[in-house]
């Protein structure tokens, strides 16, 4: 039993990712096309032999060396923190004027705090609570592009059309000639009535955007101001970075609860036909 589990244990470590990754690696391409061409040159199968086997104890030993793993790993994020970069300017690229003046304002007071950082403490390395200012800004912009697609969204939203909806369900619901069809309208009813309790959530998520927003930009502007006055890494670590974490990571938590029920309503419209209660966007 022990033997087995030690077996399933070497398989689980050999992972198809860096299997698949390492023979990608061009050391790997180029070896085997060395031994090709000493197989042409000779006119003799015994170099595609020696390649042959070289390359099953490569693809044995080199994926699951720990070294290689950590190899792989470092290239994934690395790949996925560059394509996260491109992403979130694709995205900045779609905002308005002002907005994209916000967040390259935010974004440059970043790159001061973390410049003056340097300047005044003479610390080389950034301290773990200022490293996180690259992830704040990233907020800044994720909570701005929702933010925006809310207010657009609220626009979009013809509020009336939903409120004579509603009355012509309650109508139909008191003069409906069989209890089949009081019971259909009284769920279209209770339907209208949360689609018109969802707007106040949104607008209320509008709101709470708009508050994080602010605090966001005022912590920049405060850490901006409070740099300069500080001379020791020491000082800097007293800083509160966790109130201001906790607090987005609650919002979109609110904003993720949000989206699930106007996704939900939506859907149902969408299902009934009833395009005019739809936002144009999702129409």
């Amino acid at each position: 039993m022990a033997d087995l589990a030690k077996y399933s244990q070497e398989i689980s470590k050999y992972n198809t990712k860096y299997v698949k990754e390492a023979v990608k690696e061009p050391v790997n391409f180029w070896g085997l096309a060395g031994f090709a061409v000493a197989a042409a040159y000779t006119q003799s199968v015994i170099p595609l032999a020696i390649a042959l086997i070289c390359e099953l104890i490569y693809m044995v030993v080199v994926p699951v060396m720990p070294a290689y793993k950590r190899l792989i790993n470092a290239r994934e994020k690395t790949r996925l923190r560059e394509l996260n970069k491109s992403n979130r300017e694709q995205l900045i690229s779609t905002f308005s004027p002002r907005e994209r003046e916000a967040v390259l304002y935010l974004k440059q007071q970043k790159d001061n705090i973390i410049k003056n950082y340097h300047k005044f403490t003479g610390a080389r390395e950034l301290p773990k609570n200022l490293e996180t200012l690259e992830h704040r800004w990233e907020d800044f912009v994720d909570l701005l592009d929702i933010y925006r697609r809310r207010k657009q969204h609220l626009k979009s939203i013809n509020r009336q059309a939903v409120h004579n909806q509603l009355s012509q369900a309650y109508r139909a619901a008191e003069n409906a000639p069989d209890e089949k069809t009081r019971r259909i309208q009284q769920t279209n009813v209770e339907i209208l009535k949360r689609r018109i309790a969802s707007f106040d959530e949104l607008e209320k998520s509008v709101k709470l955007v708009e508050g994080q927003l602010q605090s966001i930009e005022n912590f920049f502007g405060y850490l901006n101001d409070e740099i300069v006055t500080i001379s020791t890494p020491d000082k800097f670590n007293m800083l509160d970075f966790e109130q201001l974490s906790d607090s987005i990571t609650m919002t979109k938590q609110m904003l993720d609860a949000t989206s699930d029920a106007m996704g939900a309503l939506d859907a149902h419209n969408r299902a009934m036909g009833n395009y005019e209660l739809l936002p144009e966007t999702n129409r």
